[in-house]
């Protein structure tokens, strides 16, 4: 199982670093432009918030666990995607953008696993 998680945790970390990465490095014109109409629904400044939180949660998924430096904050890592998915859902639902719903449930189900392995049975 802890293989299993190990996976998704990288899964995870390298989807959120390259999202994150993107939405916080690109104008938000071109990010309209890549990742459809949601981004017209914020601010430049929110944008880029949230791409910076998404790079964070991407390396706090696998640097405290690999170090053992503060390894709780690995499921705090994943439980904070949780977060942030059940927003990409309710932003997009509300938006009728269903194409991109399947990719965010996703993300929500392995974020909510590995916080799930690495609160509880399988701890760090």
């Amino acid at each position: 199982m802890n293989v299993v998680l190990w996976i998704a945790q990288g899964l995870l970390a390298a989807m959120f670093l390259i999202a994150g990465l993107t939405k916080s490095t690109q104008p938000r014109e071109n990010l309209i432009a890549k990742l459809g109409g949601w981004v017209e629904d914020f601010s430049g400044g929110q944008v880029k918030a949230i791409g910076i939180l998404e790079v964070l949660a991407g390396i706090g998924l696998i640097l405290p666990a690999l170090t053992g430096i503060l390894p709780v904050l690995t499921p705090l890592a994943a439980a904070g995607l949780v977060i942030t998915m059940i927003g990409a859902i309710v932003v997009h639902a509300r938006r009728k953008e269903y194409s991109a719903l399947p990719m965010n449930l996703v993300l929500l189900v392995l974020a909510a696993f590995v916080a799930w392995g690495r609160f509880g049975p399988h701890a760090l």
